[in-house]
């Protein structure tokens, strides 16, 4: 990785806009539809919640173990909604949905009378 790769990637819209409460909205910033998931780390043993952190695209423990039984292994678990309890232990991520416009389709159609254009749209 040079110099110039560091610099193109901070280019790119963080989305620092868009708010956490939201499920789905759109970025103020750049226009993008953006999704909030949220994700905690839970021990593969003994099942508690462990802090996680957002790394380098991958979303992983913030402890190399876990304080209750001794455990190296982690698991990654979507949360739908957060609570007040779990955001403590929570990451959020934001993701970019990419609208499916191929399977869009419009057409206009236009009558003998200019004021009664109509669109047709076909799925």
């Amino acid at each position: 990785m040079n110099i110039f790769d560091y610099f193109k990637n901070q280019r790119k819209c963080r989305h620092e806009k868009v708010p956490m409460n939201e499920d789905i909205c759109y970025c103020p910033d750049c226009g993008e539809l953006i999704e909030n998931r949220w994700y905690i780390c839970r021990c593969s043993c003994c099942g508690i919640k462990i802090k996680a952190i957002f790394k380098n695209g991958q979303i992983l423990a913030d402890e190399n173990f876990c304080h209750n039984c001794g455990s190296h292994r982690f698991e990654v678990e979507q949360v739908s909604k957060i609570n007040c309890i779990d955001i403590n232990y929570a990451v959020l991520v934001k993701t970019v949905i990419a609208p499916n416009v191929d399977t869009l389709t419009q057409s206009w159609l236009d009558t003998q009378n200019p004021k009664s254009i109509k669109l047709i749209t076909q799925t």
